[in-house]
């Protein structure tokens, strides 16, 4: 299929899933059938391992949101569904350009969409879409529009069809209809200006032969000083930290466990949030010194070794945290943000391995980026794919003091769970008021469904 016909046709799909409709299966769809047009619109050269994960991950991610219909499902898909549309059109630029590269293409959206010879076929012999195009497409969308303005602008005009059934809410068809085309035109039409390409040499993952020339950063410092600088504020830096790991684990778990449950979540939070404040910049100091020529100098051998000690101390600290984090959900049960805390801790593990491997193997900066990429969209994925309400609700039931409330009106998707609760507690009251909750949701129009509440099935409460 053409650009225009892609354009044209998921414009069209666009108003028809969502017109009158919630999100919901409707997103699903809209993003499976762009991943299938995507995939067969593809040439064979760029359909790489990598294209063809990506594509297999929007079709998941696309299956998730028809599932949950919430805020991470739809964000990994539509991080899914960019990066896999970026990826069929490039295979040398970086993964991570497919930010600026669209957020550019949106921003020039009403400049590109009147280049037609760009996306939209100009030839002087009449064709089949062409006539589609000039006797009814224009026509037709002309006739909405002042049509639209009219019954806005004289009640009488307006009065001639108000006797009809047809009920159509013109003006949300006409900003659906400028939604999916802006999307689709967007997707399938996106461009990489030069000035983009010109960078992609900046996220290269190994150096050139000009990087490992030695050569000072700064006009006032030396190669042998700024060696000596790293060397004294790397032997600092860990003397510091080693300092630092052992009063954070005497005060995590000596004098806290002696506080209130308050006192202790507020503790805790403020403790971690240290730690991942330590961990970037940690990485950030090693990126500034090992940016260039170090890498390559035979002289910073102890340079190298202080700042791999530097990395190890920070990964005893993630640890600590981890195991402290871990001894919160033990004594307080599973939050959103306990779990929260973990997911950063781990990117910070992988941060501080991505880290040691730059210096091990003499990489640049940009492989830290290159590579954090991939791990956070997996993170969103994985935060997409699994029904953390429910595993949160599932093992807080064990407690002797499991908050019903707080399930009940802050976690999400572990209705069947507490259904279960009420049925075994026998609150009819607030069984019956989550069943009325879910018959809502169930009672939703096909294109508006969720499909995890239609997977409820309820059981007599008494």
């Amino acid at each position: 299929m053409k650009k225009h016909h892609l354009i044209f046709l998921i414009t069209a799909l666009f108003v028809i899933l969502f017109y009158k409709q919630n999100p919901g299966l409707n997103i699903g769809i809209l993003g499976i059938v762009v991943s299938v047009l995507t995939y067969f619109n593809t040439e064979e050269s760029y359909k790489t391992k990598t294209f063809l994960a990506l594509f297999v991950m929007s079709i998941l991610s696309s299956f998730s949101f028809a599932w949950y219909g919430d805020f991470v499902s739809f964000l990994a898909v539509f991080a899914s569904l960019f990066i896999l549309g970026f990826k069929s059109k490039n295979n040398d630029l970086k993964s991570i350009f497919v930010i600026p590269v669209f957020a550019i293409n949106f921003m020039t959206f009403i400049y590109r969409v009147f280049q037609f010879e760009q996306w939209f076929p100009l030839k002087k012999t009449e064709s089949f879409w062409q006539k589609i195009l000039a006797v009814i497409l224009i026509p037709a969308l002309l006739l909405l529009i002042f049509f639209g303005i009219y019954t806005k602008g004289s009640s009488h005009f307006a009065s001639f069809f108000s006797d009809y059934e047809l009920d159509i809410n013109l003006w949300e068809v006409i900003v659906f209809a400028v939604m999916g085309f802006f999307l689709s035109f967007n997707f399938f039409n996106f461009q990489i200006y030069e000035f983009i390409s010109k960078q992609n040499h900046y996220l290269k993952n190994n150096f050139s032969i000009e990087d490992k020339v030695a050569k000072p950063t700064y006009d006032f410092l030396d190669l042998n000083s700024e060696r000596l600088s790293g060397i004294a504020s790397f032997i600092g830096l860990n003397i510091l930290l080693l300092f630092f790991i052992i009063t954070f684990n005497y005060e995590q778990f000596v004098e806290l466990p002696k506080a209130t449950a308050n006192q202790l979540a507020e503790e805790t939070h403020e403790r971690v949030g240290a730690v991942i404040a330590s961990i970037v910049m940690a990485i950030v100091v090693i990126m500034f010194y090992f940016k260039g020529s170090f890498n390559f100098d035979k002289n910073a051998k102890c340079l190298k070794i202080l700042a791999q000690i530097w990395v190890f101390l920070n990964g005893v600290l993630v640890l600590s945290a981890f195991a402290k984090n871990t001894e919160y959900v033990v004594n307080l049960g599973l939050t959103y943000k306990r779990l929260g805390v973990y997911a950063f801790l781990l990117l910070s593990i992988i941060g501080l391995f991505f880290t040691f491997i730059k210096i091990q193997k003499k990489k640049t900066n940009a492989f830290l980026f290159n590579q954090m990429f991939w791990y956070v969209y997996g993170t969103i994925l994985m935060c997409s794919f699994i029904n953390w309400g429910a595993i949160i609700t599932s093992h807080n039931l064990e407690r002797k003091d499991f908050a019903a409330n707080y399930h009940l009106n802050s976690v999400d998707f572990n209705e069947k769970e507490m259904l279960e609760y009420y049925q075994k507690a026998n609150n009819k009251q607030m069984y019956n008021f989550l069943k009325d909750k879910i018959e809502t949701k169930q009672s939703e129009s096909f294109l508006s469904k969720v499909l995890y509440y239609e997977t409820i099935k309820f059981q007599d409460s008494e």
